[in-house]
């Protein structure tokens, strides 16, 4: 897989003893070139792009601190910049479309390097939805969770391991998982863009969906409980 460097100055050290445990994976509405002028424009970053022809940039040394993920928490983590590695996805639906198959080609090989090099546990294979559930829909209902999966690339569930968990509780199931649950309604609607994206409308707007990123009266249905609590168990198990 070839690599082109493009790399851009925001960007800062990791704080002294942070070390890489989470791989946070994006989308952005725009191809890689629009993208890099967009995170120059900003002074944002990522440490990766990858276009929709499968090529990968590289903005930002994996050594150093991105600014990619912004206000965020995870599992016990805040501010994920500190503890992540970045991709971000070229899409133009924000990921409400299929991705190409030479996209997701060069995010698994890309993806399995820095998860074998820093020993990054399946928890810690996120959305930027997941640890920024308030604020962020990427990389959308359309991404592979399932797929990547069967790749060594996150985690998937199996619905026969919810019987095996005792609670009922939303939030509690949630907070297993690793998710923020200050606002119940968007950790609840991004557990679902992650694991259940049936559940999920679609927005033909672009820029709406950036500003409404879920429903505020979202409530978790009980029919698709048993999806989340056997997510609960999977998790849950490599505590």
């Amino acid at each position: 897989m070839k690599v082109i460097r493009e790399f851009l100055p925001y960007f800062d050290e990791r704080p002294h003893g942070a070390k890489v445990r989470a791989l946070v994976l994006h989308c952005s509405a725009h191809s890689a070139a629009e993208m890099v002028e967009v995170l120059r424009e900003r002074e944002l970053s990522s440490h990766y792009i990858i276009d929709t022809d499968g090529k990968v940039l590289q903005l930002v040394s994996e050594k150093k601190r991105a600014w990619h993920a912004g206000q965020s928490e995870w599992r016990g983590m805040k501010m994920l910049n500190q503890y992540s590695v970045g991709i971000e996805l070229s899409s133009p639906t924000l990921g409400q479309d299929t991705y190409s198959s030479e996209q997701i080609a060069s995010l698994i090989k890309l993806s399995r390097q820095i998860i074998r090099h820093y020993q990054i546990s399946a928890v810690n294979v996120v959305a930027h939805s997941d640890i920024a559930p308030t604020r962020k829909p990427d990389p959308g209902k359309a991404f592979p969770w399932q797929y990547l999966a069967t790749k060594g690339i996150g985690l998937w569930y199996d619905v026969n391991n919810a019987a095996k968990v005792a609670t009922n509780d939303v939030a509690e199931l949630l907070k297993i998982i690793g998710y923020d649950v200050s606002d119940l309604a968007a950790a609840s609607y991004a557990f679902c863009r992650h694991f259940v994206p049936q559940l999920v409308a679609t927005d033909d707007d672009v820029n709406h969906l950036v500003d409404n990123v879920f429903p505020p009266d979202f409530v978790f249905p009980k029919a698709y409980l048993s999806v989340l609590k056997a997510c609960a168990y999977k998790y849950g198990k490599l505590l």
